[in-house]
Parts: C-alpha cells; sequence; structure tokens
C-alpha cells in the first residue's frame, strides 16, 4: 500500500464516498507514572499526544456503518440494527464502540467513515483508545447527539472491557477525552477528577518505541488484573472490608503480608507503592525537582520490571540505554508492559541529542532500529483541521 498522510485523508474519504466529510481527531498517549494503577482505582500521570487517529466521516440514510483503514487497507461493514459479534482484529474498537453507544440510549446514524492514524498498534501509546474516542466523537457528531466527554470516555473503555475483552481501567480513554494542551493530568481513577499538571519548559518528555509488542500482552494483562483482585479478597477481611488496593497503604500490605501468597504480595506491592510515587511525582514536577521526578520514574519501571513482571529484553535495554544518556533524569516502560515504548524525562538542552546516543546502540544491541520523539502534551479530542 502507498504511504499515506493524515492530510490526503480528505481527499482519499471523497474518492472513496463521493462526498465531503467531517473530520475529527483524538490523541493517543503517554503515561509519564502509574502503570496498573487505573484498574485499582488510583492514580495516574498521563498525557495526551500529538499522535492521534483522524476519522473523517458522513452520515448515511440508512443503518450502515462504513468504516475503511487506510492504515491497514481494510475496511469492515456492519448494521446499527443487527446483533454485533467480535470478528478478533481491529474493526472490533468500532463495533465495540457502537454497540455501547447504542446501549447507552444514543440515536445513532449510519455513517461512512475512514480513518488513518499516526500511532502504531501494539505500541504502548494508546493507539485502541484514540481509535475508539475518535470513531465515537465522531459518530455521535454526525448524529447530533451531545457530547459528554466522560460519558464517551466510559463507554469506549466498556466496549475494550466487554467487546474485544482487554481489562482496561479508564485511564486511555479519559485522557484522549480529556487531554490538556502543554500539561500532562493528574487523574484519580476512582472520583474520575483530574487536574493539570503543566510541563515546565525546562524539560522534554521523550518517548522511544522498542518496535516489538510480545503476543503475552493481552492475556498477561488480564492476568494481573485477577491477581490484584485476588489480593483485594485476601485483605479485605483483616484492614476493614477494602473495595481496590487503593485503599490500602504500604504500611497495612506489609504488616498483612502473610495472608498473601508471594506473587500476589508483589503485585499488590508494585500497585500500592505505584500510587505513591504518582503523588510524589506530582509534587516534585510541581517544586521543579526533576531529579527526583526521575529517581520515582526509574522505581517505578523496577517495580514493573520486578514485582510485576511485565517487562521484557527490549525494553531493558531501552531503558539502561535511555538512564545513561546525557540530560536523562529518569526513564521507564509505559503502557501495559512485554514491548511497546518506554518514557524518559530530559533536560530540555538535551533532548535535541537524545536520540543520536540511545538510537544507535539499541539498533546494535536489538537489531531494530527504534522510532524515538520527543512530545508536548496535546489537546483531548475534537474537530480536526488540515
Amino acid at each position: 500500500m502507498p504511504t499515506r498522510h493524515a492530510c490526503d485523508l480528505p481527499a482519499l474519504f471523497k474518492q472513496r464516498f463521493g462526498r465531503e466529510p467531517m473530520l475529527f481527531r483524538a490523541p493517543g498517549r503517554v503515561n509519564l507514572i502509574g502503570e496498573h494503577t487505573d484498574y485499582n482505582d488510583g492514580f495516574v500521570l498521563p498525557a495526551a499526544l500529538d499522535l492521534v487517529t483522524y476519522v473523517a466521516i458522513a452520515p448515511r440514510a440508512d443503518r450502515l456503518i462504513n468504516v475503511h483503514s487506510l492504515n491497514l487497507g481494510s475496511e469492515v461493514s456492519f448494521d446499527l440494527d443487527g446483533a454485533q459479534q467480535p470478528a478478533r482484529n481491529w474493526s472490533d474498537y468500532v463495533r465495540g464502540v457502537a454497540a455501547e453507544l447504542l446501549n447507552s440510549g444514543y440515536r445513532l446514524c449510519g455513517a461512512d467513515v475512514a480513518i488513518f492514524s499516526t500511532l502504531a498498534m501494539g505500541s504502548g501509546l494508546s493507539a485502541s483508545a484514540a481509535l475508539e474516542v475518535g470513531f465515537g466523537y465522531a459518530l455521535l457528531s454526525v448524529s447530533s447527539e451531545a457530547i459528554d466527554r466522560l460519558k464517551l470516555a466510559q463507554i469506549c473503555q466498556r466496549a475494550e472491557n466487554e467487546f474485544v475483552g482487554m481489562r482496561c481501567g479508564i485511564m486511555d480513554q479519559f485522557i484522549s477525552c480529556h487531554g490538556v494542551a502543554g500539561a500532562a493530568l493528574l487523574l484519580d481513577c476512582r472520583s474520575l477528577e483530574a487536574r493539570p499538571i503543566p510541563i515546565d519548559p525546562a524539560i522534554r518528555i521523550v518517548v522511544c518505541n522498542t518496535m516489538v509488542h510480545h503476543e503475552l500482552a493481552s492475556s498477561a494483562f488480564n492476568q494481573r488484573r485477577k491477581e490484584c483482585e485476588d489480593a483485594v479478597t485476601l485483605l479485605s477481611p483483616a484492614l476493614g472490608g477494602v473495595s481496590a488496593l487503593r485503599d490500602v497503604s504500604l504500611t497495612q500490605l506489609h504488616a498483612q503480608a502473610g495472608l498473601l501468597p508471594a506473587l500476589i504480595y508483589r503485585r499488590a506491592r508494585h500497585v500500592v507503592s505505584e500510587n505513591a510515587r504518582v503523588m510524589d511525582a506530582v509534587a516534585a514536577l510541581e517544586a521543579r525537582d526533576f531529579a527526583a521526578v526521575g529517581k520515582l520514574m526509574n522505581a517505578s519501571h523496577d517495580s514493573l520490571r520486578d514485582d510485576y513482571n511485565v517487562s521484557c529484553r527490549e525494553l531493558e535495554i531501552m531503558v539502561d540505554l535511555s538512564r545513561r544518556a546525557p540530560g536523562t533524569y529518569g526513564a521507564r516502560m509505559t503502557g501495559g508492559g512485554f514491548g511497546g515504548c518506554t518514557v524518559s524525562l530530559v533536560s530540555a538542552e538535551a533532548a535535541e541529542g537524545f536520540a543520536d546516543v540511545v538510537g544507535p546502540a539499541y539498533k546494535e544491541a536489538t537489531g531494530l532500529t527504534p522510532m524515538i520523539f520527543s512530545c508536548y502534551p496535546a489537546a483531548g479530542a475534537g474537530p480536526a483541521h488540515f
């Protein structure tokens, strides 16, 4: 398939469907710190990316949804009045969102849709949530339905949980809907309250794509969630009925360690300590103590590797190289693990040379050419302009 660019989308839509589309966008995300805490009612600190999924859409008079993916050269069609069944491919994200919107009482029209993304699936930058949110936002817009960003995030999460079968938390869909330009969001995944944490111009967020995605990721993700739920079940009688690991302190966890099998204890220790690291990182960012933020990011990665066991060889190589690069405060995996991306906090003056140091060394160690870029936090989903 020829190389496509986002600016080609309107013309390609018109060529394929014979009319002018409306254009929307929804961003991916990078999570600075707070991994595997969202489905434990905890705290996260994501930022929306300027890498996005673009959606071109026009309403139809009937109830058909036709969706064409420019990236994949693939198309799916389905009837909104028909029962939707998972196809076990990319189309499940749009089918699931449409089904959940209908289940939530929205009156949807049919639509022709073309999608183009600058996010790579499986990279750990939440391409799936960007697809869900972008499609949902666009479909509501052409159906003349009011858009409540929080409801849309929750609907998209349900689609991924129940239709796709990935038991993710709310973070990815929430930040895709609510991203703030120039800031990360401190999100309480229980109350869904969020506040922006501005990213100081003295630092840069640098993302490194390892270019690997191990197939273990989805099944292991769901297994980790079950292990956390098991920890809550075992701790609850001793701690007065806690409902999530969010409710457990490190002191309590250490005191009740005898109640948990060793593996379950390590899983819980990661989540409980990670929640504390998120709050400490926010305080350090606001105090401009970037060295402290970096140490917390390093500790987060080490906990994900040692207690949560979601790392892999390529992630370890990338994190090690990133930590040793000049001007790096800290580096960690971001996303579910088993490949995907790392995130580094780098001084602004060193960021430009970061890729020249890390990229060749990673290729020499793995044979893979990584994608490395500095990112500036972007706004959440909305209309797109080319």
